[in-house]
């Protein structure tokens, strides 16, 4: 399967590591965009609507001559409907993952495509199941600093699994960007681009 090349509206290691993976020829770039979350503003419309906001500006930042399509992702830890971002320090860090110790809590992971006048998003919902943690072990996995800059402090992919008893869903997901609708989407953009 060939997918189109594109530019990847994120700084996000893991993505450009999932991209690769699907041997997506691709460019990062990196637009600013606010994640504020709006008041009363439910976490699957929240993500989306950041994921649709950063494709939006990464394509604003191309010039009309550059006719590729610009991917980008936004994820956050939902728990209790409550959203969980990237920690604002070690505090909040340590806040999130008490919070999220012996409970089973929501990755939200919505993916956008901007490509000349057609915009496409789609979001994938996993479950993840925390352990019990104990203040030690919170102390411990907070002295990594592995999960300072990832929404709800911390990385499946790293040292956190050692925290996780059960996983229902997409894993690609929870690490940021999920492969399979990702590819889907790249599909149906490339065959509605070729008609």
């Amino acid at each position: 399967m060939k997918f189109p090349s594109l530019y990847l509206a994120s700084k996000s290691p893991r993505r450009r590591e999932l991209l690769q993976q699907m041997a997506v020829d691709f460019a990062v770039i990196s637009p600013e965009v606010d994640e504020s979350v709006i008041d009363g503003e439910a976490p699957e419309q929240y993500v989306r609507r950041i994921a649709l906001s950063k494709a939006e500006a990464g394509k604003a930042l191309l010039s009309d001559a550059d006719r590729k399509p610009v991917l980008a992702a936004d994820t956050a830890v939902v728990l209790n409907k409550q959203i969980f971002g990237k920690p604002v320090d070690e505090q909040d860090a340590r806040t999130m993952l008490k919070q999220l110790s012996g409970q089973t809590h929501q990755v939200m992971t919505a993916i956008a495509l901007a490509f000349e006048q057609q915009l496409e998003s789609s979001v994938s919902i996993s479950e993840v199941t925390f352990a019990e943690l104990s203040e030690q072990q919170i102390d411990w996995y907070l002295q990594t600093g592995e999960g300072a800059d990832k929404a709800g402090g911390y990385a499946v992919q790293g040292l956190a699994a050692l925290f996780i008893e059960q996983i229902r869903g997409s894993y690609s997901g929870i690490m940021g960007l999920p492969i399979r609708e990702t590819g889907q989407l790249l599909i149906r953009m490339d065959s509605d681009s070729e008609q």
